[in-house]
């Protein structure tokens, strides 16, 4: 799935280098942009705080032109005087004095708060005054002006993501290519793809080229055509430069797996879309979905960026140094470790981010504790998955945004015991499998833990830190909505304050180890970013099938009344669609699909989509696709993974995949069906 895994990592591109700066540059920008919104609220507050009706100043009024100097009888007398009557109309009569009398008071009026607004704002004005409205209605106007800004941001980010993913062979697929035949079908696959995606993009262009008012999102489809053929280039240039590593051999019957699973998800939407529905633009509409929702996978650009960030500091590693002193046996260690990363998984947004970055540690820390490498890989898979109903969890966030039946705080307060009794029942399942669960603690081993703990005191102190100026400047409280704008500018704050330590040993200064641990916490997030952001797109475009057919009418036909036989067909299907596809693409295409036909049935909204999320997270540890199970391989190497399968029990040669499921699948059977009990009966 990816060249470093197999350890063939190198300069594949000319811009291993700097891809990882203008990616930095990239993401910070479009979160300054997020936070103009807050800092110009904040300008506005500090304003009016400062000059009194602020909103009402300007240093650049000029003198009304209307006239105090009014004889309102004599206006009267001139208005009925020049009166004459219209012979062609059927009503005519003369001009009511008393009206004209009234409305020329009125005006009088008016003109006398002009001429007072006038003197108040010529009394008020002052150079700071002056200057400090230039910059907020500046601000105000470069919002304005930019609304847009953040789409054309959004493909440029996906762009240089994705193509730095096709660069270093990262798109995810079942595993990667074992030989130059393998290798040559992965690529032409892609160009093939791309290059239906390009068709489509043109298709879809020669529609809106006759439709009135669509010039903008024609400048957008010529933008992703513009990425697609840059993948295309990409593709043929991988096609002729073969790694060296890579022998000669031909193709088998599993060599299917080395496809990119975007690629098997697009060529199975395009079949459907120019087969079956005869509409060739489809791709193109499906994927451009994402252009509209462009700032909620930015902000997924963002929590990547955090993990990537997280990686590059030692605070995972100080973590697992205070668990030593209590000897914990590798099962107990798994269940603590199911627990504690339940809530930095949320604080990522999705599950897969935080087994990029923290999944080698986790893997290496129960190792070394003496847990096989099964139970290794399964802990590690499910430490990225059971925080998605957690606060503050993107991925929520995105379920209440387009569903208004459903509120986060909701969603949050039952994921919480929802957490609990999946986390609960993971660690009854690896203790009574394992074994010895019991931990033998060193004499003071509590003290020695929190000794250990001290080092995190500056991390602790820097996170209160940087909120708190974020809550005092810009008045940006922390919460599910925020979190994408603050969590990264925490984590710049951690990166400098890692470097302390290198900083002493290496003698170089702070600032260059903090721009270099930067960028390559960006280097990294590029080619997570292109790999994730690819995945949804063609998920998108995958259910618009399940969209654009009959399949939810068959399965939710108007005689279905029974809310028991709907759950079953939801659990079914969710767990299925979170099998085959990202979660977010899976939530939005359930959201246009089954949510509501689900509802109408008798289905309790909260209920719903609570199981939903339970579906995905069992969805994402269930084969065929796993895609916890492939970033876990990802990051751990595709040959510890081998070496697990080689002897032992059933149990034990493939533990990493039915531990997982002897835990979801029970949660997602309870939260499905016991809640009927009390409102379906």
């Amino acid at each position: 799935m990816t060249s470093r895994a197999t350890g063939t990592s190198g300069a594949l591109y000319p811009v291993h280098k700097v891809h990882g700066v203008v990616l930095l540059l990239l993401l910070l920008f479009t979160l300054l942009l997020g936070m103009g919104n807050s800092l110009h609220s904040r300008l506005l507050l500090i304003g009016e705080q400062t000059w009194p009706n602020y909103y009402l100043l300007d240093p650049a009024a000029t003198e009304p032109t209307c006239s105090l100097e009014i004889d309102v009888d004599a206006e009267v007398q001139k208005r009925i005087d020049a009166y004459e009557p219209d012979p062609d109309a059927l009503f005519s009569s003369p001009p009511n004095a008393q009206a004209i009398r009234e409305s020329l008071l009125q005006n009088l009026e008016l003109c006398e708060q002009r001429f007072e607004q006038y003197r108040l704002t010529q009394e008020a004005v002052t150079p700071a005054l002056t200057v400090y409205k230039t910059i907020e209605q500046g601000l105000a106007e470069t919002l304005l002006e930019n609304i847009e800004l953040t789409k054309f941001l959004f493909i440029a980010m996906f762009a240089l993501a994705a193509a730095i993913a096709a660069f270093d062979t990262d798109h995810i697929a079942l595993r990667l290519p074992r030989n130059r035949a393998e290798w040559r079908l992965s690529q032409g696959v892609q160009l093939i793809v791309n290059g239906l995606m390009v068709l489509s993009l043109f298709a879809y262009l020669d529609r809106l080229a006759v439709s009135p008012g669509t010039e903008s999102t024609q400048t957008l489809q010529y933008g992703w055509s513009i990425v697609f053929i840059l993948f295309m280039a990409i593709n043929l240039i991988r096609l002729a430069k073969v790694p060296a590593h890579l022998n000669t051999g031909s193709l088998t019957l599993s060599s299917g797996l080395v496809l990119p699973l975007y690629c098997v998800m697009g060529l199975i939407a395009m079949t459907y879309f120019v087969v079956v529905d005869e509409y060739q633009s489809g791709l193109a509409i499906y994927f451009g979905i994402m252009t509209n929702l462009s700032s909620m996978f930015i902000n997924i650009g963002l929590y990547v960026l955090v993990g990537m960030m997280l990686k590059q500091t030692r605070i995972p590693e100080l973590l697992f140094n205070a668990l030593k002193p209590f000897n914990l046996p590798a099962p107990m260690l798994a269940s603590v470790i199911i627990f504690a990363t339940a809530f930095p998984t949320a604080f990522t947004g999705a599950s897969g981010i935080f087994i990029l970055a923290v999944g080698g540690v986790v893997y290496d820390e129960l190792r070394r504790a003496g847990a096989g490498r099964q139970l290794s890989l399964a802990t590690t898979a499910m430490s990225g998955s059971l925080g998605v109903v957690l606060n503050p969890c993107l991925l929520i966030v995105v379920v209440a945004a387009l569903n208004k039946e459903v509120t986060t705080s909701e969603m949050y307060g039952w994921g919480f015991w929802v957490f609990m009794m999946s986390a609960t029942l993971f660690s009854i399942v690896v203790c009574k499998t394992q074994g010895n669960w019991r931990p033998s603690p060193q004499k003071g081993a509590a003290k020695e833990a929190l000794r250990r703990l001290g080092p995190l005191t500056p991390y602790v102190i820097g996170v209160v830190i940087v909120i708190g100026l974020i809550w005092l400047l810009l008045g940006l409280q922390f919460n599910e909505y925020s979190a994408p704008l603050i969590l990264p500018l925490v984590m710049l704050a951690l990166v400098f304050l890692d470097t302390k330590a290198e900083s002493r040993q290496t003698k170089r200064s702070r600032f260059s180890l903090f721009w270099r641990r930067s960028t390559l916490a960006a280097s990294d997030s590029a080619v997570h970013i292109g790999a994730l952001l690819a995945l949804i797109g063609f998920s998108i475009c995958l259910g618009g099938i399940l969209e654009r057919s009959d399949i939810v009418h068959a399965l939710f036909p108007e005689d279905l009344t029974s809310p028991w036989i709907a759950m079953l067909v939801i659990v079914v299907m969710l767990t299925i669609i979170g099998m085959v596809m990202d979660p977010f693409g899976a939530v939005i295409l359930v959201s246009a699909t089954v949510a509501q036909p689900a509802i109408q049935i008798g289905i309790d909204p909260l209920h719903f989509w609570i199981v939903c999320l339970v579906a995905f997270e069992l969805g994402y540890l269930s084969p065929p696709v796993a895609l916890n199970h492939l970033l876990t391989r990802q990051v751990v190497g595709e040959s510890e993974v081998l070496a697990a399968e080689k002897r032992g029990s059933f149990w034990r040669r493939y533990e990493r995949l039915l531990l997982p499921l002897s835990v979801m699948a029970p949660t997602l059977l309870f939260v499905a069906f016991v809640p009927l009990l009390f409102y379906a009966l």
